[in-house]
């Protein structure tokens, strides 16, 4: 089982795998370096889809960050800017306390030719001695959601955990744990998460999780103005919010209103995403609009809803988060946006239907449904920006995982597909997927969009 505090994770736009993966990465070898080594120089090369999408995706500004020792976490997303450029300027780092050259124009090399081994997000780290001979090599792969594995480890090797209580692999191992222990699947995760850490830093963490989530919401909800990339797309969200409050007033309320707020939080949080801001890993960025909005439509619209109730959803959304991440993938760069937005919406399926009390047959129904429905959506991001198509794709995955869950509970949990069969079906469309359409900007709405 993969940790909730490893799946949901704050952090800062435009992206997981390109934005906060590789921020972590450079982090974590810069700061591995011995502090005797005489390092006179440092250079990134960035390889794949982190080649092809540098800019749009923000990884350059996010290994000078990381160089410099920022965390995603840590970070002031509205001082980001002002270190870059002042790194930029200088041309040098700080490495251990003293200054290092590095050039982001020269010391940052984009190679779209080479063909990484392992994964397509992969990045090279080397420190430099004066007459350029490499002193240390580090070679990471980011994985999706956040998550780096240095190129040379296995698979899994970044989320070993002790053992736990009531430990699962699969959905049916999942089930079988609530069977035999009397749980539903929110207590199976809080009582192996609890084999881990005291039952009240689990609870802060859900809160602090929850809270960064609204917050994200309530900015994206007043933030006006242009997102940043060449092909200047307009916020919506600020306008939207004003026409939806102003029907309210006129107590105009449509059939589908409720429709309307779901996108509305998906794209306030989605657009918050796009312009560097702070966000929640949901269990990417390009997809953390999905399960925020189906959250707050649960503590808006739902009667009876309760804090209890949205940590039952987390819990739960993070047992289907990790069955993803362990058996298929949550990168938009190896199996397409079906790992990213689909993921997010299948999570959110089963969280709301465990918040509304649904037991864990129709969970997995809901979660199952929510993948079902997105197998095979491409990652096109157009001018390499999660912009278009990202932005209101996340309000379509939120609302699929309203449907998903009202449909799985309406019936008694009995269905053809299982969760697993989906996750594995999910894998193999990725693998089958042309390389174009995963999140490197070479295929769909990339290249033929007009950007004027």
């Amino acid at each position: 089982m993969i940790s909730l505090f490893d799946l949901f994770r704050i952090g800062i736009g435009p992206s997981s795998s390109h934005t906060v993966g590789p921020m972590r990465a450079a982090r974590r070898f810069a700061t591995h370096l011995p502090p005797a080594m005489p390092v006179a120089r440092l250079r990134v090369t960035l390889y794949g889809s982190l080649a092809w999408t540098a800019s749009g995706h923000a990884t350059d500004k996010a290994v000078i960050l990381g160089l410099a020792g920022e965390t995603p976490e840590g970070i002031d997303p509205d001082a980001a800017g002002d270190i870059v450029r002042r790194i930029g300027a200088a041309r040098t780092v700080l490495l251990h306390g003293r200054a290092v050259a590095f050039d982001p124009a020269r010391d940052i090399v984009l190679d779209r030719d080479t063909i990484p081994p392992v994964h397509p997000n992969t990045l090279q780290f080397q420190a430099l001695a004066a007459d350029g001979t490499p002193l240390e090599t580090g070679r990471f792969c980011s994985v999706g959601g956040g998550f780096i594995v240095p190129e040379d480890a296995t698979k899994h090797a970044g989320y070993a955990q002790p053992a736990m209580p009531l430990d699962f692999a699969s959905g049916v191992e999942l089930l079988d744990r609530t069977r035999q222990s009397g749980l539903g699947i929110a207590g199976v995760v809080l009582a192996n998460e609890t084999a881990l850490r005291p039952p009240a830093e689990i609870t802060a963490y859900l809160d602090r999780i929850i809270d960064t989530m609204m917050t994200c919401v309530e900015r994206g909800l007043v933030q006006r103005g242009t997102l940043p990339g060449r092909i200047k797309v307009p916020r919506r969200a600020a306008a939207l919010h004003e026409r939806l409050l102003e029907r309210t007033r006129l107590n105009q309320r449509p059939p589908h209103e409720a429709m309307d707020w779901i996108s509305l939080f998906a794209i306030a949080v989605n657009e918050e995403n796009a312009a560097g801001g702070r966000v929640v890993t949901a269990p990417t960025n390009g997809a953390a609009g999905v399960i925020p909005a189906v959250l707050r439509y649960y503590r808006d619209f739902c009667p009876g809803a309760s804090r209890a109730g949205m940590h039952d959803f987390l819990l739960t959304a993070a047992a289907v988060g990790g069955l993803f991440k362990l058996n298929a993938s949550i990168s938009g760069a190896e199996v397409g946006c079906q790992g990213e937005v689909g993921v997010a919406s299948s999570m959110a399926a089963a969280g709301l239907a465990a918040a509304l009390g649904a037991t864990p047959l129709q969970i997995e129904n809901a979660a199952e449904i929510g993948m079902e429905h997105h197998l095979g959506m491409t990652c096109d991001p157009v001018a390499g920006l999660v912009q278009i198509p990202c932005i209101e794709r996340n309000a379509f995955g939120a609302v699929k995982a309203v449907n998903a869950a009202s449909l799985a509970m309406h019936g008694d949990g009995a269905h053809q597909v299982s969760l697993d069969q989906v996750i594995r079906t999910m894998a193999e469309t990725g693998r089958d997927m042309n390389h174009r359409y995963k999140e490197t900007a070479l295929g769909g709405l990339a290249v033929n969009f007009p950007e004027c």
